[in-house]
């Protein structure tokens, strides 16, 4: 998935209309609307990790914690003046109905990004890319420690 830009440029004008009087420009970069998408989605009961290879590493390195640098580069996103799209791929614990996650991260993307930017969410995409199963990341471990193993699958 690419970052979707919109006219090359990374930041906007955000804010319903009206919301500056005349007094200025209030103009929200595309990383603030990321992050904020990020640690809602991350904050939502569920959700293992935000992102594929690179990015969910970063996050189990520094943790979900401080996770917010990482879950901002797995969280896309496309920003014009009054609206912004999202897209993001994640990883689901296992037993979660993943259609009542996936309306739960909304209803918490929306609300956190409305609340704090003014911008209407149009769109959020999610791609359920794994299950996360407790205890499967030891086994990982030592199958791989264990050289050679054979393949079912050809």
């Amino acid at each position: 998935m690419a970052d979707i830009q919109t006219q090359g440029d990374s930041s906007r004008t955000g804010g319903r209309s009206g919301g500056s009087g005349g007094r200025g420009k209030t103009t929200i970069s595309d990383n603030v609307v990321s992050t904020i998408a990020g640690i809602a989605i991350r904050e939502t009961d569920g959700v293992h990790s935000v992102g594929r290879a690179a990015s969910k590493a970063l996050g189990t390195v520094t943790g979900r914690r401080s996770g917010a640098s990482g879950a901002r580069r797995a969280v896309k996103v496309e920003v014009g003046e009054k609206q912004a799209a999202i897209d993001v791929d994640i990883e689901v614990e296992y037993g979660i109905p993943i259609h009542e996650l996936a309306d739960r991260i909304r209803t918490h993307v929306v609300d956190a990004v409305e609340t704090m930017t003014g911008l209407e969410v149009v769109e959020i995409n999610i791609v359920v890319f794994d299950v996360h199963i407790p205890g499967d990341d030891d086994s990982d471990d030592d199958e791989g420690g264990s050289g050679g193993g054979t393949s079912r699958v050809q």
